[in-house]
């Protein structure tokens, strides 16, 4: 009996699986299937910006939704995918890209951890080798009456 519970519950989760995927609503989607396919792909680069790292396809917030509608509008309006996200870039920034470009000011932010990097490798070996110069070398040895004294100290 169990095992048919198990199995019956497997079952409806892997139906219901695709529908949880996507927040897309009937009536958001394109008559031709091409531009739908096209928004979607759009949909799934870019943020929403109420939920943060989730993508508009996924999210079923009311401003994901306008986001989506506005991809589907731009889309059939004749726009490119590149035209119909620079209007979106344009209109809410480059925060609502899920993988922001490496132009601009970006540049640095993603420079940011390799710089960082080879900054601390740089001091960690200015200190090394600062620390090899400050132990005494063997010619550095103590002299036979420094020796007497140390002996004289430690006996004590």
């Amino acid at each position: 009996m169990t095992r048919v519970l198990v199995l019956c519950a497997a079952l409806v989760a892997f139906l219901f699986a695709p529908i949880a995927a996507s927040a897309v609503e009937p009536d958001e989607v394109l008559d031709d299937p091409v531009l739908e396919q096209r928004a979607r792909d759009l949909s799934q680069g870019l943020r929403c910006l109420v939920c943060r790292n989730e993508s508009i396809d996924e999210s079923n917030a009311d401003l994901a939704r306008d986001l989506r509608l506005l991809v589907r509008e731009r889309l059939v309006a004749g726009d490119s995918d590149e035209d119909a996200i620079d209007f979106i870039v344009a209109r809410y920034g480059e925060y609502v890209l899920l993988k922001p470009t490496v132009t601009g000011a970006n540049w640095l932010l993603w420079a940011a951890g390799p710089i960082m990097l080879l900054i601390a490798a740089g001091v960690g070996f200015i200190y090394l080798r600062g620390r090899s110069r400050a132990a005494p070398t063997p010619e550095e040895k103590l002299s036979d009456s420094e020796v007497a004294r140390l002996k004289e100290i430690l006996d004590d």
